[in-house]
């Protein structure tokens, strides 16, 4: 079912409004915590992701509404892995989320789309979870985090639906997810944090595999490197929010590199400004990091040669 094609060719994003009810966890009544997040803000910073993705980049920019019921669903990454004409609609950790899947199928199915369920308790998908902000998808391979959200079991199902790709499992540490320490930024280039949380995941993936003791993300990327037939270069960035970036070679050919602005990730900007030939995009996410998600959390970014609607 895998349709080999290089990394970041992308023609359409999905995103899913920021509700009135952002900042509360799905089937919570009460906010989130002792985190305070301001709602305008939160809807500006995605109206300004939005505008990046279909005017600069120029992707086809389809927009669910926000559902107030479903206070966690603007996080959309979660909720599919979608490579070539294959979408798996995954199995999020909480159950209250679970009902997030239902709009994003029918988009799928309308983009015409192979969908492939993993939402029925039988069968292989038993007691299988996975999040799309575990996984990462290199266009040679998949990675996907063990986390508090994406279990070994999910992996399998992943790995059963994108059959001509090999998937190796990262546990994550620390209640993180995997897209929060590491994403692409290139066909073949990794952004990775050089955080201790980062470097952390690191040893304990490695550290499985074989006893050593990592001091610097680059060596654990070349050991990392032992454990795979492929070569990737990478640009370490000093925080760790910086690492989660969105690379998109749009329908003009230009590389796009959506990432964190300077005032919320300051001592990142020299990094970036390394990819040469890059179109910059800085797009703010400081209310929807507060939440624990990432850049990459707010779009589900698709490969269709036609249009179907």
């Amino acid at each position: 079912m895998a349709n080999m094609c290089p990394y970041g060719h992308f023609t359409h994003a999905v995103v899913r409004g920021i509700p009135e009810t952002f900042g509360k966890k799905a089937g919570d009544s009460q906010e989130n915590g002792e985190v305070s997040v301001d709602l305008a803000k939160a809807q500006r910073q995605f109206g300004c992701l939005t505008g990046a993705l279909r005017q600069k980049v120029g992707l086809q920019l389809i927009e669910i509404p926000p559902d107030p019921e479903l206070p966690e669903s603007w996080k959309i990454e979660d909720v599919a892995v979608i490579h070539g004409d294959t979408a798996l609609i995954t199995r999020p950790f909480k159950q209250q989320r679970q009902s997030e899947v239902e709009a994003v199928r029918r988009v799928m199915s309308e983009l015409n789309l192979t969908v492939v369920e993993m939402d029925r308790e039988q069968g292989d998908s038993v007691g299988a979870t996975l999040e799309g902000s575990d996984i990462l998808f290199t266009g040679r391979e998949f990675f996907v985090g063990i986390s508090s959200h994406t279990n070994r079991r999910g992996a399998e199902v992943l790995a059963d639906t994108f059959r001509d790709f090999a998937v190796s499992t990262v546990p994550v540490c620390d209640g993180a997810r995997l897209k929060n320490i590491c994403s692409m930024g290139g066909p073949n280039t990794i952004i990775f944090s050089n955080s201790d949380g980062a470097k952390k995941t690191l040893r304990c993936w490695l550290g499985a595999r074989r006893l050593c003791v990592m001091l610097d993300v680059r060596v654990c990327l070349q050991m990392m490197e032992q454990l795979t037939d492929h070569h990737y270069d990478v640009l370490t960035v000093p925080e760790e929010s910086a690492a989660n970036c969105i690379y998109i070679k749009g329908p003009s050919k230009r590389d796009f590199l959506l990432h964190r602005p300077a005032d919320e990730c300051p001592d990142s900007v020299s990094a970036f400004q390394k990819l040469q030939d890059y179109t910059l995009l800085p797009t703010a996410c400081s209310e929807a990091s507060k939440l624990g998600a990432s850049l990459s959390s707010l779009c589900l970014l698709v490969n269709r040669k036609h249009t179907y609607f």
